[in-house]
């Protein structure tokens, strides 16, 4: 059965798996698998920039939505043309020979990936490019095209070690999907720095520990040399904060609430007297 592993932490935004999805369906009829891709309005795989967090502290990444190629397909029982069918090697296909636009698989696809060819009168998604794999191909033109080696596609069993690592969209819907992602985008950065104003530089070393205030759990990390902390992939919730250096007064922040990537700022550090 055919996987595909995509690690948003790899993805350097060159969109050229978007580029190359385009470039094998837009005026290419692949019958039985696809027809023609409109010029505009469809992205079988859409490639959209994420900012997190706020200046200075800015990160962004990359996000990619494409068809899942559930196992469990809601798309396939809400077709009544019986047109959605998902072959031996786990590849879910809309036959655009069968398809009589009726739209149900539309409003059925929890992931909203499917789109409508007005022109055709038809349903269109990623078909994997099983077009290229009945050829020989080894993997689709998105992953081919990919320089970073962010997008990994294989049988499931040789792609073990990935998925292990990776999540799926959404495991709320139930859908089986066959697509994973490492890295993905559910869980957020705390992020701040820490100087001393009497010396106006940066400490580097400060302790900083941060307590989700729910599970108790603690992490711990040093300023760098920019005296800048980076707490990553924390789970939603409520969290306090604790920073130390020796010859400082601690400093403690209480009820952060971690709902998004969050910069929570610059904290300055009192010496100690005496």
């Amino acid at each position: 059965m055919k996987a595909l592993v995509i690690d948003i932490n790899k993805c350097n935004g060159c969109y050229n798996c978007q580029v190359a999805c385009k470039d094998e369906h837009v005026g290419n009829d692949w019958t039985p698998i696809a027809k023609p891709q409109p010029d505009t309005g469809h992205f079988w795989m859409k490639v959209t920039d994420v900012v997190q967090g706020s200046v200075p502290k800015v990160r962004v990444r990359y996000m990619h939505d494409m068809c899942q190629h559930c196992d469990d397909a809601p798309c396939i029982p809400a077709c009544k043309a019986t047109a959605i069918y998902k072959r031996p090697d786990g590849i879910v296909i809309i036959d655009p020979e069968k398809c009589t636009g009726a739209k149900q698989c539309l409003d059925a696809c929890p992931y909203g990936v499917i789109y409508f060819n007005n022109d055709l009168n038809i349903s269109q998604k990623c078909s994997m490019c099983a077009h290229l794999l009945d050829k020989g191909w080894k993997e689709p033109r998105c992953v081919d095209a990919c320089p970073t080696g962010a997008l990994t596609f294989g049988e499931e069993a040789d792609l073990k070690d990935l998925i292990a690592k990776a999540e799926v969209l959404h495991p709320e819907y139930k859908a089986e999907p066959r697509v994973y992602y490492i890295g993905l985008l559910n869980k957020y950065f705390i992020a701040g720095a820490v100087y001393d104003p009497e010396a106006d530089e940066c400490l580097e070393g400060a302790t900083v520990t941060l307590t989700n205030t729910k599970s108790k759990k603690k992490a711990t990390l040093k300023t760098d040399g920019f005296g800048d902390f980076w707490f990553e992939r924390q789970e939603p919730g409520k969290y306090s904060l604790v920073i130390e250096k020796t010859g400082y007064l601690s400093r403690k922040v209480e009820a952060i609430d971690c709902a998004k990537d969050l910069n929570l700022g610059d904290f300055e550090m009192s010496k100690k007297v005496g």
